[in-house]
């Protein structure tokens, strides 16, 4: 595998990602370059949604694809808001309004635990009937105010309890070790290694 499309637009993770691959010999190229459409998210699963998103991208271009799927998951909201983390107060979507309403859910609400989830599919063609997936979680506290600028979506709300920091206060390359995305962004990357040795 010499090149892999990114089913994404999101600038930050399309660099994360190439510094990550660009050991192991792969291109990555985002899905902007081939002007494929977002893909549908209709499934109730992070894992369901990212193979969705990463078998859409390499059917339209012919190269393998990878994709994440990600949100924040709340206890005390059964999950909420899970796989709408992005649209959680509707379309536009807006992180401004998202926090809002996720302050206004958990209004006298003691229990405030709350992880981040990220889940990760490689497909090596369209129709791949194993693709490789990685599954990583970061666990927090979600705080009654926001606190840091760094960050986006909900990052401001998340206490990482061990720093007594948010994500929006925490040192990007920090962040990158400690984060959901980054816990299965490293799976993958062991997986790939183990299927390229």
């Amino acid at each position: 595998m010499k090149q892999l499309v990114l089913a994404s637009g999101n600038a930050g993770k399309l660099k994360e990602l190439s510094a990550l691959l660009a050991p192991l010999g792969i291109e990555v190229l985002p899905q902007s370059a081939f002007n494929v459409t977002e893909a549908e998210e209709p499934h109730p699963s992070f894992i369901e949604n990212a193979i969705a998103k990463a078998r859409h991208a390499s059917r339209s271009t012919g190269l393998p694809a990878l994709a994440d799927d990600s949100g924040l998951c709340v206890d005390a909201l059964g999950g909420a808001p899970g796989v709408i983390s992005a649209r959680f107060a509707g379309e536009p979507r807006s992180d401004a309004r998202n926090n809002a309403l996720l302050l206004e859910k958990l209004a006298g609400q003691a229990d405030r635990r709350a992880r981040f989830y990220c889940a990760l599919a490689l497909v090596r063609h369209a129709d791949d009937p194993q693709p490789l997936i990685a599954c990583g979680e970061w666990h927090g506290q979600i705080l009654g105010a926001p606190r840091g600028t760094a960050g986006f979506g909900y990052d401001p709300l998340f206490l990482v309890s061990e720093l007594e920091q948010t994500a929006a206060e925490i040192a990007p390359d920090l962040k990158n070790v400690l984060s959901h995305r980054g816990s299965a962004f490293r799976q993958l990357l062991d997986k790939l290694r183990a299927e390229t040795a």
